[in-house]
């Protein structure tokens, strides 16, 4: 591998209209060196290399993208860094903000790290650390659960036994669920949660529409449902 080689973890935007100033103003250099992007999807991968402004004669088109999501195999994985291993430098994105935080970059970085690839990382927006960090929920220790139980029964008994769990030990659980089901799972822990738990929402993270709002389940069940319908949200109780 030449000296140059890497694979380079790079913040995301956490809203699909945030502005470019949320993000390190090193990136547009560490953007512009690369010589292919791996992401979740291509469209994704698109819009996020448009944001920036690259040298004369390239473009964000000029750049290949590889796609790394919950469907790539363990062979798929090898063939990623292929490239960073003849001296490329390939950079690594996640729509959760930060590669390897609630996303399978970790698998990739893993293997890197198997084949003494050199890996960097820059620091940037998560939605997870941010929804945090807003809550006003002691974050002394804190678990994230990421995707809960998609059946109905099993979820309800999931989040019981999660509530059991924070109460016991004192910490803060978290999970998130696909957009167009964020009203579901708030429902659903709305439902389940006992009235004195805290429940925060966390949801359009650095957009135009942030909210983060956390109250007591007895609390909650007072108030209008939050405006999370079809939004990237993050659920945090304890």
């Amino acid at each position: 591998m030449s000296d140059e080689s890497c694979l380079l973890l790079l913040p995301n935007v956490l809203a699909e209209d945030a502005l470019l100033e949320t993000l390190p103003a090193v990136l547009t250099e560490k953007v512009d060196s690369l010589h292919g992007l791996i992401a979740e999807s291509e469209k994704e991968a698109r819009r996020y290399l448009k944001r920036f402004a690259f040298k004369e004669g390239k473009t964000f088109r000029d750049i290949p993208i590889a796609l790394l999501n919950e469907h790539t195999s363990k062979e798929e994985l090898g063939a990623l860094l292929a490239k960073v291993l003849e001296g490329e430098r390939w950079g690594l994105i996640s729509d959760a903000g930060l590669p390897c935080i609630a996303d399978p970059g970790a698998l990739l970085v893993h293997l890197a790290k198997e084949k003494n690839v050199k890996v960097e990382a820059i620091s940037g927006p998560s939605s997870v650390f941010l929804a945090l960090m807003l809550s006003g929920i002691p974050s002394q220790k804190f678990f994230f659960q990421g995707y809960l139980e998609r059946d109905p029964a099993k979820l309800r008994l999931e989040i019981k036994s999660l509530e059991k769990e924070a109460k016991a030990k004192k910490c803060t659980q978290m999970c998130i669920e696909a957009p167009y089901r964020s009203v579901s799972l708030f429902t659903a822990l709305l439902e389940t949660l006992e009235d004195g738990t805290l429940l925060s929402v966390a949801s359009d993270l650095t957009g135009p529409e942030q909210i983060s709002e956390t109250f007591s389940i007895r609390h909650w069940k007072k108030r209008p449902a939050p405006p999370i319908l079809k939004k990237p949200t993050v659920f945090l109780f304890s």
